[in-house]
This record gives structure tokens, C-alpha cells and sequence, in this order.
């Protein structure tokens, strides 16, 4: 088996190139349907399936993959990692998103358990770009980044993630690009039909009675070829039905009483998530001569979330709106406990519903004789989804009223799990006391009796692009291939968000300073279920638990859209990008002196026009929004070169030196503000207005970076050892914070009163809008040293053990300059880790395989969902997570032969999620456990 239109990228130049690339500003981005440079092929079975009757060992399974990534990243003509399947629909992560997050300099963010998002080279997702079978995928988020858990492992055949870029390389990412493929027919030359299922379940079970503790995988793919192998047909279906429960203990904060420091509130959960996906993928390739070859590929997943979390909310501090007395303050600055008395909680009953669509398809057409070769791709990709956040509260009554029965709660400090314990007095579970309201008088600011709440987003973001490319075969000692290409992308992405306030049907207000209002009612025993105990693993005993969806289906709420303050501009916005891309490059191969060297030489300019559409708003409630639109042009050169030198037969060493550029953030180039209006003219402008939103006119993040590995592969082909060391100079970065965006406020003079009309006509009409700006930049830097060892090399006894292991450091220095004070701060770049480590020790023989991994990155700067869907960061401890897996793959003929089993354990050590604020990791503002979860599944390849 070949993997063709995999790895046939160059690597070469000569020194301009480390000129150029400091001299052009800069950006990039890819699709890998073009040839690449060198043309070279990878043969997935090299050193795998040697010659009938030879005494080499025949290797499958793990070290098959192992020995096929290792031979991809050998014969890469730049400095990239890789990863194969095991088999034919069977890579044994739960997501792809953790397959990745195995290699080196590679890490990963959980969220809700999951592997999800991913960091290269210790830069978050927000710099990095995705590909699938070399084009460019959209994002079903309000960001670019890719939620890899909505593409099945099953279904993903390889990968490749390029360190360093190459002119043809579109849709470069600043850290580097993440490019997966699904199968090729006609590279893999044999008929397969494979089938595979899973049982899944948590060591937890369900946390909430709505959704059952287990789930499953079902696989199924097959390849054919047909008319002497010129026509190829892979299709793929993957289904999905698996559970994960989270514990969540969440605190508002940490305020200073007394001069101690003191627990201000908390917001614990009980969260149960059941991801149900169907994904699918089809090819069809063509190759009617031996110059031309056609395929159409599509990818399909339907994506759907469904999370119920119940839990208490507790207001404890008396200067953030408790009702509280704190009693029994222990001593220290962070005293080890604390009583809470007359406490008057928020129980809560919420749902999170998530529904997300994603396709991606392409058509590509390749001619190519003994002096030319021709290409042309068009794609199309889209992702939408629909978010509905549910909130529903109930407690002892309306508005915290004295005459309401209270809580007295006690919190003990913890020195290890979750950061405190907790006793209490009152019962939750109890619905004679525990009913249906506004406990804490939320929406009084909006005369609304809020019983809960709704965010409910709708997000869509879609693809088309073209791509021609010339490839010029060239007789010549040093070029090997001329190439020129032009490509071009059109983006748009879109976000709406509805939020309703949830009030009580039945009155003739829903005012509470109206008599005919309902402030609080029974809880319906329709909607009613089991009590749980939702807060165990906190010391709490059961609560009450319903269903929040039964309530509004039954008429019981009564929705209100109320446009909330907590977002900090409009929610509804579109961003639209069209970009044209024009390379040129020169593929070498040469040799000097003695030595062979290969690369390449080149360069693209991109053109980009960028525009938005939003809304101006003064803000408050019911404000008129003002459509608002503007747009920004520019152009980046963005020169690269990369040389590989061979030191020896099985010893190489690269240099690459490239510039770079990341896209912002799509939802801070939304055009939208909320503005404000003060009594007096203030800042540097002297005026009334200012604003806070996006900024339609931010530039790409640039990187100029330095790129420098030596790789030394073992003979046989199953392991390597290589050291890589890179350079970043970051600038244009984007600060998201900045205060320096000056627009014009004219749109509101309608609304002033006369005395601040008259200050804005003898002031000015102008004013500040608070957000992102490219004020900041800085530098990376890291190292990295990965091995993969087959113990055999030591001695023949051992055949079938070996050891893959990686390590990297990263550092980084960010500087942010404010253009309002003229003063600079230092910041972390999100999602950086200095020390990132994965391992996998394996053994593999006679059909028997046993394997136990690792993976370590040390804290770094997380990104949440905060209030009204809106985006947080904050630090977090490292992590630590071992996974194992052993299995049984029956060989040498037989009725049971092509059958494997399979056991897997995720999480071996429970190791949980936490982040925390202000430097200080007593200050834990959110730990998560997630349980270990098990695995037990058989697959069957005809």
C-alpha cells in the first residue's frame, strides 16, 4: 500500500531566502490537492511487507503505523510530524484531536473530557491552521480554530503536521498546518472491507437521569478498485454515541475581607455530555492514462451535544449581593474555613443543546507528462451550529427575602482534589421549599421576575476556493521543478445570537413590582425526576432535579427577548474574506560535494479584502442598533525556503527559514459596538462617546522564523531519533484589549439629550472603541527532541517492545503596548505550555499488543466560555494523563483471521482539569473530573 499526494512537498534554497524573509510583511494558507514539492511518495509498507520467503519479521497493527509516520517524516521535504492508522478504520483515540496531540510539540485542551482543540508549538488554536485532504476547513465556532472531535478518528487514514511552510503550501497557519486525509482508493491497490464497534462507559456512570452512563462505535469502509484498477471508489461511515460526565466545582471568585482572603461564591455542577456523531466520507478517483488522474472527495459529519448539568449556585460573600454572614473565619490570609449563615442559593437545572453540521468536498485534476504537470482544485466546505444555553433557577423563594428559609454553609479547605468540602443544613431535593423563581431578584434591574435564561447561537461559516498550478520538470543540476500557481478563497462567516428571558405564563406582568406578576410557583410534576445527588462529590446532600425543556414546551415559562449586558458588543455579526494567492518556487535536488541535498526556494503574495458587517449600539435595554459596515485591503509577500542535507544514508539535517502569518480571530473582526455616553467631555479626545467591539481593520498576526533539525533513522525503518530548534519573531500580534480604535459616533446625536448635544457640538463627534488591535508582538522559541526506539536494536529478545517518547520546551516573550498611556506590559501567549512530553511504550507480536501512553503539558493560558457565550481566559495546572490499551489480533489463517480485540482505559489516573487567577493556585476558579472511561471493541477486516 502507497500513500500517494501525501508528502511530495520540497525543501531547498540557498541563503537569499533568509534575506527575504525578513524583509516582506506576510501571510498564508493551504490546501494539499496541488502536487507537492519534490514528488515524492511514501510506501506505507516499507520495511512492513517485504519479499515472500525473506526472514524479515512482518510488523502490523502499532508498529506498522509507528514504522509508515516514521518513513512520512523521513522522506517530508520539510520539517513536519505524521501519523498513520493502524488499519483500515482503526486509530484507537476517541478523537482525532488526541491522535494529534501524541506528537512532538504537539498538545491539547479538554473540554468536557474531550481532547478538542490543539496547541503547535506551544501557540494555541487560534494559530494554527486545519486542512483536510489539503484544503482549507472552516470552523463551526465563532473562531477559525477546528473542533477536531467532529472528525472521526475512524475515518481520518493520515495526517501530516507541517513545522515549516513551502510556497504552495495555502492556508499556512503561524505555528504551523494540520493536514488530514482520508484514503486514496487507488493508493491502496487491494479490495478492503473492514468493520469495527465499541462499547463505552464511564467509571461514573450518568451524573443526571436525562442520558444513559454508556455509549458506542460503529465503523464500517471499503475500498474497491475496478476497470483495471483505473477506477477507484473509499467510502466511510462512522457512528458515535458516547457519554461523558463531568464534576465541576466552579468559584466566583476570591474576595478580601479583613485582609483575608475569602470563597465569594460558586456555581458546582454535575454535567453529563452525550455526543452523538455520524460522519462520513467519499472518493471517487479516476485515472484513465498514466497522465491524468480526477477524484472527488466529500466529507460529511452531523454533529449533535446534548448536556444536562444541574448543580447549586451559592452568592457567599456579603459585599458581592449575598445576604450572608460570614461566621467561624478561620485564620491566615486564606483562612482554612469559613461558615456562610443565612445563605440563599440559586438552584440550578440547565441544558445545553448543541447541533452542528459540517461538510467538506473537492474536486481535483491532475495532468502530467514526461516535461509538465497541470492542477486544478475547486472546493467548497461549511460548518453551522446551533448552541441553545438553557438556565433555569429555583430556590426558597423570590428576591432573596428574609422571610425565606436560609442555608448555613461551611467550607473546609482541601490539600489535595477538589479544593474544598463542604456541610450545609438545608435540603434541596425537598420541593415544599424548593420552587420554581427569581431567587436572588436578577431581573429586577430589567423589571422581569427571571426564572432563567436562553442563549441561543447560530453560527455559520462557509469556504469556496480554486486553485490552478503549472509544474515545469527541469533537466538541471540544481532545479528539479519550476512551479507557479495562483489560488483563490471566498469566506463568510456569520453569527446571530437570540437571548429570551425565562418569566412565568399565567400573570398579567411579568413586572415583580406588579401585583398580577408571578414571582414563584410550584414546580410542575410533569417535569419532575429522581432527585440526584449532584453535588456529592462536594459534601451536598441530593437536589431537585426537572426537566427545564418540559417547562417551556408546557407553556409554564414565558419567553422574553431582552438583548442581555453582559455581552460586550451586538451579538450579530458577518465577517467576509476574499483572498487571492500567487506562488512561485523552485524544487532542487543537487549535490554538494559529496553530500545530497534537496529543498526548496520560493514565495507567495497574497492579496486580502476584509470586510464586516455589524451593528452600533448606545447600549441599555431595547437600544436601537445602527447597521454599520466597513472593510480593510492589504497584502502580505511571505518568502520560505527549506533544505534537507544528507549527512548520511539515514541522517539528515534541515533548515528552513520562513515568514508567516495567522488570520484573526473572526468574531474580533466583527464590525459591531456597544456604546456609551458620559456627562462630561474625558481621554485624549475630549469627548462624550466611547465604545467597546471588534475591529474590522486588524491585520494578521506575522511570524519571521528560523527552523534548524537533525534526524538520525534507525536501519530497518521502525525508529529515529531527531533534535529540532526553532525561532519566532512574532509582530503584528493582536492585543485584545487595546483602546485605540477612533470611529465616529455622529449616529447618535439623534439620541442625545440638549445638554450633552451641546457639548458634542462644541467637543467632537469622535470617540475610542476599546478592542483588538496589532500592538502587541514578541518572540518564540523552543526545542524539541523525539525518539521512537524498538528495543530489538539492544538485543533480539526484546523483538516486538519499543519506546516512543518526545519532549519540548517552549518560551516566549510577549510585549503589549498601549497606545492610550504609551506604556507596554509584558503577557503570556494563550495556550503556550514551556514543557510538553508524550510517550507510548508498546509491545507488539504474534497478534498480542499491549501499549500504555502518556501525556504531559505543564499550565498555560486556557480559553473558557464565560456569560453569554462570551470568551474568558485564565491559567491552569499542568496535566497529566495515562492511557492503556491491550489487544488480540488473530493472524496466520483461520476462520477468525483479520478479527482483533480490543481493551482500552482513558484517564487511568483520573487527572483533572483546574484553572485558576491571579497567579496564586489557591485562587482555583474551575476543577473538573471526568472519571476514567473504558472501552471494549472488536474489529473485522475481510
Amino acid at each position: 500500500m502507497t500513500i500517494r499526494n501525501t508528502l511530495r512537498h520540497g525543501a531547498s534554497a540557498t541563503a537569499f531566502t533568509i534575506a527575504l524573509a525578513m524583509l516582506a510583511p506576510g501571510h498564508a494558507l493551504a490546501q494539499e490537492a496541488s502536487v507537492q514539492p519534490g514528488e515524492q511518495s511514501v510506501d506505507e509498507t516499507d520495511g512492513a511487507d517485504q519479499a515472500e520467503g525473506s526472514d524479515v519479521i512482518i510488523v502490523s497493527g502499532y508498529r506498522q503505523a509507528l514504522e509508515t509516520s516514521i518513513n512520512m517524516k523521513k522522506e517530508s521535504p520539510v520539517i513536519a510530524e505524521a501519523f498513520s492508522s493502524e488499519d483500515i478504520g482503526k486509530l484507537p483515540d476517541v478523537s482525532i484531536a488526541e491522535t494529534l496531540g501524541r506528537l512532538p510539540g504537539l498538545a491539547v485542551q479538554r473540554i468536557n473530557g474531550r481532547a478538542q482543540s490543539l496547541s503547535v508549538r506551544g501557540l494555541g488554536p487560534d494559530y494554527s491552521t486545519s486542512l483536510l485532504n489539503g484544503r482549507e476547513l472552516v470552523s463551526s465556532g465563532d473562531n477559525r480554530a477546528v473542533e477536531y472531535d467532529q472528525y472521526p478518528a475512524e475515518l481520518i487514514d493520515s495526517g501530516v503536521v507541517y513545522k515549516t511552510p513551502y510556497a504552495g503550501l495555502i492556508g499556512q497557519g503561524l505555528a504551523g498546518t494540520v493536514d488530514l486525509h482520508t484514503i486514496r482508493p487507488l493508493a491502496k491497490g487491494e479490495q478492503i472491507l473492514s468493520v469495527a464497534g465499541r462499547l463505552e462507559f464511564n467509571e461514573d456512570g450518568s451524573l443526571n437521569p436525562d442520558l444513559k452512563g454508556w455509549g458506542y462505535r460503529a465503523t464500517g469502509t471499503y475500498v474497491d478498485q475496478f476497470a483495471d484498477d483505473t477506477l477507484g471508489v473509499a467510502l466511510g461511515v462512522a457512528l458515535q454515541s458516547s457519554p461523558s460526565q463531568v464534576k465541576r466545582f466552579s468559584a466566583w471568585g476570591y474576595p478580601e475581607d479583613n485582609g483575608q482572603l475569602v470563597l465569594g461564591g460558586m456555581k458546582p455542577y454535575s454535567k453529563s455530555v452525550d455526543l452523538d456523531r455520524l460522519g462520513t466520507f467519499g472518493t471517487i478517483e479516476w485515472e484513465p492514462t498514466t497522465e491524468i488522474n480526477t477524484s472527488v472527495d466529500v466529507f460529511y459529519a452531523d454533529y449533535r451535544e446534548r448536556i444536562p448539568m444541574r448543580g447549586i449556585e451559592f452568592p457567599l460573600y456579603p459585599g458581592w449581593g449575598a445576604t450572608t454572614d460570614m461566621t467561624n473565619v478561620g485564620e491566615g490570609a486564606f483562612p482554612d474555613t469559613v461558615t456562610y449563615e443565612n445563605v440563599q442559593p440559586v438552584v440550578r437545572n440547565d441544558y445545553d443543546r448543541k447541533d452542528t453540521t459540517t461538510f467538506a468536498g473537492g474536486w481535483n485534476t491532475k495532468y502530467e507528462n514526461d516535461d509538465v504537470i497541470l492542477n486544478l482544485d475547486l472546493s467548497y466546505s461549511m460548518a453551522k451550529r446551533r448552541l441553545k444555553q438553557i438556565e433555569s433557577y429555583s430556590g426558597f423563594g423570590y428576591g432573596a427575602s428574609d422571610m425565606d428559609p436560609s442555608d448555613v454553609v461551611t467550607y473546609v479547605r482541601n490539600g489535595n482534589g477538589f479544593p474544598f468540602s463542604f456541610t450545609n443544613t438545608a435540603d434541596y431535593s425537598d420541593t415544599n421549599t424548593i420552587v420554581l423563581t427569581d431567587p436572588r431578584g436578577w431581573g429586577g434591574g430589567r423589571n422581569i421576575v427571571q426564572g432563567g435564561f436562553i442563549n441561543d447561537t447560530f453560527t455559520k461559516d462557509e469556504l469556496y476556493a480554486g486553485r490552478a498550478e503549472v509544474i515545469g520538470k527541469v533537466d538541471h543540476s540544481l532545479v528539479k521543478q519550476l512551479v507557479a500557481g495562483i489560488a483563490y478563497s471566498d469566506r463568510t462567516k456569520r453569527r446571530n445570537i437570540t437571548q429570551n428571558f425565562l418569566s412565568f405564563a399565567g400573570g398579567t406582568s411579568i413586572d415583580p413590582n406588579d401585583d398580577g406578576a408571578i414571582t414563584e410557583m410550584p414546580i410542575p410534576s410533569d417535569a419532575l425526576l429522581k432527585p440526584i445527588d449532584s453535588l456529592g462529590f462536594l459534601g451536598f446532600g441530593p437536589q431537585v432535579a426537572y426537566n427545564p425543556f418540559a417547562l417551556i414546551n408546557d407553556g409554564t415559562y414565558l419567553l422574553t427577548n431582552v438583548e442581555s449586558s453582559d455581552l460586550p458588543f451586538p451579538g450579530d455579526w458577518e465577517v467576509n474574506e476574499k483572498v487571492w494567492t500567487g506562488y512561485m518556487r523552485a524544487d532542487l535536488d543537487t549535490m554538494i560535494g559529496d553530500m545530497p541535498m534537496t529543498g526548496n526556494i520560493g514565495a507567495q503574495l497574497v492579496f486580502t479584502d476584509q470586510s464586516s458587517d455589524g451593528f452600533n449600539s448606545p447600549g441599555g435595554v431595547d437600544a436601537v442598533k445602527t447597521p454599520v459596515s466597513e472593510s480593510e485591503k492589504y497584502a502580505h509577500f511571505l518568502p520560505s525556503m527549506s533544505l534537507n542535507f544528507e549527512l548520511a544514508p539515514n541522517m539528515k539535517a534541515r533548515f528552513g527559514a520562513a515568514r508567516t502569518l495567522a488570520r484573526p480571530r473572526m468574531d474580533q473582526l466583527n464590525a459591531s459596538s456597544n456604546a456609551s455616553i458620559s456627562t462630561q467631555p474625558q481621554g485624549a479626545l475630549n469627548s462624550i462617546f466611547s465604545a467597546s467591539g471588534g475591529n474590522p481593520q486588524l491585520r494578521p498576526y506575522v511570524a519571521d522564523s528560523v527552523d534548524l533539525s537533525f534526524e538520525h533513522y534507525f536501519a530497518g525503518g521502525e525508529g529515529y531519533i531527531a533534535l529540532a530548534g526553532y525561532y519566532k519573531w512574532l509582530k503584528d500580534f493582536v492585543n485584545p484589549n487595546a483602546v485605540s480604535v477612533i470611529r465616529d459616533f455622529s449616529y447618535l446625536l439623534p439620541t442625545l439629550t440638549d445638554e450633552q448635544l451641546a457639548i458634542a457640538n462644541a467637543t467632537t463627534t469622535l470617540g475610542f472603541v476599546s478592542g483588538p488591535d496589532n500592538t502587541a508582538d514578541g518572540s518564540i522559541r523552543g526545542i524539541e527532541l523525539s525518539a521512537a526506539v524498538p528495543f530489538s536494536m539492544i538485543t533480539p529478545a526484546l523483538e516486538g517492545f519499543g519506546f516512543q517518547t518526545s519532549v519540548a520546551y517552549t518560551d516566549s516573550t510577549l510585549n503589549v503596548y498601549d497606545t492610550i498611556s504609551d506604556t507596554s506590559f509584558k503577557s503570556d501567549v494563550p495556550g503556550l505550555s514551556k514543557w510538553v512530553v508524550n510517550s507510548t511504550a508498546f509491545f507488539e507480536k504474534s497478534g498480542f499488543e499491549a501499549r500504555v501512553s502518556h501525556r504531559f503539558r505543564s499550565s498555560f493560558l486556557a480559553e473558557f466560555i464565560g456569560i453569554s457565550a462570551s470568551r474568558q481566559f485564565r491559567q491552569t495546572f499542568s496535566e497529566s494523563i495515562f492511557d492503556a490499551q491491550i489487544g488480540y489480533r488473530f493472524e496466520n489463517g483461520g476462520p477468525l483471521d483479520g478479527l482483533s480485540l480490543t481493551l482500552q482505559a482513558l484517564n487511568l489516573t483520573n487527572e483533572p482539569f483546574v484553572s485558576y487567577q491571579n497567579g496564586d493556585k489557591k485562587q482555583v476558579i474551575d476543577y473538573e473530573e471526568y472519571g476514567r472511561t473504558y472501552l471494549v471493541g472488536a474489529s473485522y477486516r475481510f
